[in-house]
C-alpha cells in the first residue's frame, strides 16, 4: 500500500450512459476510527467531491453545494466511482458521483453518495462578504492531537492539528487541520478536495461527549460553499446539539486562512458504547 496517499487509483472509463467509472484501492491510512474494518467518512467525501469536480468541469462554473450520504460501512476494499450529469444547464446543474464496493455476499452495492449543485460563476468583487469572523491563524492553535488514544488511529493519526478551541470546552470547538497525503497516488488534490478530505471530522470536532463512552457517527454532511478555499490549513468551528432520542447535529463553519468559506452540517446518531 502507499504510504503517501489514502487512495490508489487501478484503472477506469465510461459506463453505460454516460456515466464515468474510476477505480480505486484505499490505504490503510483511511482506516475508521470506530472500526478497523471500514473507512472514516473523510477519505470517502473526499473521493466523492473529486468526481463531481471532475464531472464536466467548466472553467466558468464551480460546485456550491456539495452533499455526501453514507448509504453503510464503505469498506476497505476495492472501490468504483460512478460519477454523471443528472441536470445539465448553462447557469445551474446537478452533478452525482456514487461509490461502489462488494457487499458481505460479494454482491456490488452502493456505499456512498454525492450529490452538487453547480452554478455558472460572474466577476463580482464588490459584494464579497462573510458572514462569519475569521479564526484565529494556525500559528496560535496548540500543536497536538486531541483528547485520548482514540484519536491516534487510522485516518485521524494522519492529520496536523493545531486545536484554537479544545474540543469538549463549552460552545463551538475550533481547530486547523491539515495533511501531507495525497487523496490519490500522484495527484495534487484542488482546494475542494483538501477541504473534503478533513471536513467529516466536524463531527468530532464539535462532540460534547467521550468517545471511550458514546460513538456518534455521521450518517451524511452537507457543505455549502460560498467561495473557493485556498492554502493548505482547513478550519473547522462546530459544536453539536443531540436531542434526547440520541439523535444528534452538528453544524459548524469552514475555513481558509483567509476567513470563512462556508457552513457544514451533519446528522449524527448517538449511543452508548
Amino acid at each position: 500500500m502507499s504510504d503517501a496517499a489514502y487512495f490508489v487509483p487501478i484503472d477506469g472509463g465510461p459506463g453505460d450512459g454516460g456515466t464515468a467509472v474510476e477505480r480505486f484501492r484505499p490505504t490503510a491510512h483511511t482506516v475508521s476510527t470506530w472500526a478497523p474494518t471500514m473507512q472514516h467518512g473523510a477519505p470517502p467525501s473526499a473521493l466523492l467531491a473529486r468526481a463531481l469536480e471532475r464531472c464536466g468541469r467548466r472553467p466558468d462554473a464551480r460546485l456550491t453545494r456539495i452533499c455526501v450520504e453514507l448509504l453503510g460501512p464503505v469498506p476497505l476494499t476495492e472501490i468504483e466511482v460512478r460519477t454523471r450529469i443528472d441536470r445539465p444547464g448553462r447557469k445551474v446543474e446537478l452533478v452525482v458521483a456514487e461509490l461502489w464496493a462488494a457487499g458481505p455476499d460479494g454482491t456490488p452495492r452502493a456505499v456512498a453518495r454525492g450529490t452538487a449543485w453547480r452554478m455558472q460563476t460572474a466577476d463580482l468583487p464588490e459584494v464579497a462578504h462573510a458572514a462569519d469572523a475569521p479564526l484565529p491563524p494556525p500559528a496560535q492553535g496548540v500543536v497536538e492531537h486531541p483528547g485520548s488514544a482514540f484519536w491516534q488511529t487510522g485516518f485521524v493519526r494522519t492529520l496536523d492539528w493545531r486545536t484554537i478551541t479544545p474540543i469538549g470546552a463549552p460552545g463551538p470547538s475550533a481547530a486547523w487541520l491539515r495533511t501531507d497525503l495525497a487523496l490519490v497516488e500522484g495527484e495534487a488534490p484542488t482546494p475542494v478536495e483538501r477541504l473534503f478530505t478533513v471536513a467529516d471530522v466536524a463531527n468530532g470536532v464539535g462532540s460534547k461527549l467521550d468517545p471511550a463512552v458514546w460513538t456518534f457517527l455521521n450518517t451524511d454532511l452537507t457543505v455549502h460553499l460560498f467561495r473557493e478555499p485556498v492554502g493548505e490549513w482547513v478550519g473547522i468551528s462546530a459544536e453539536t446539539s443531540t436531542g434526547p432520542d440520541g439523535v444528534g447535529m452538528t453544524a459548524g463553519v469552514l475555513y481558509d486562512e483567509d476567513g470563512a468559506v462556508g457552513r457544514i452540517a451533519q446528522t449524527v446518531q448517538v449511543r452508548p458504547r
